[in-house]
């Protein structure tokens, strides 16, 4: 594997776990509040939360990683491979949260990451 299919791995994996932790701790934290103040309370503590901080740390890190892989690839090559979070999402989000997992669902994702591999061969 080249540095290059790192740097793009690296920002796959970095978007989902940020994506999960992210939807773990609100998950946790349940639903929010009505009227504005307690809202705004009740993101800034979302804020304060160390896992959240690593989701948006992921994130960060996710960018910077995407940044390599275009200084190894055009833009048109590594961008579908983003598709996969698509796909690593849908299947951890139903073994991690117990999303309910239809066939409508595997079809959709299917079908983007097929849109994807064909748009890019062009």
């Amino acid at each position: 594997m080249t540095v290059g299919y790192l740097y793009i791995a690296l920002t796959v994996l970095l978007t989902v776990y940020g994506q999960l932790v992210l939807k773990w701790q609100v998950g946790l934290a349940g639903p929010g509040p009505e009227g504005f103040p307690a809202k705004m309370y009740f993101l800034v503590g979302l804020l304060a939360n160390p896992w959240i901080i690593t989701g948006f740390v992921a994130a960060f890190a996710a960018s910077l990683a995407w940044m390599g892989a275009m200084t190894k690839f055009e833009l048109s090559h590594a961008y579908p491979f983003m598709s996969l979070n698509f796909v690593l999402v849908l299947f951890l989000a139903s073994l991690f949260f117990h999303e309910p997992l239809s066939t409508a669902k595997i079809v959709g994702v299917g079908l983007i990451v097929l849109g994807v591999v064909v748009g890019s061969k062009g």
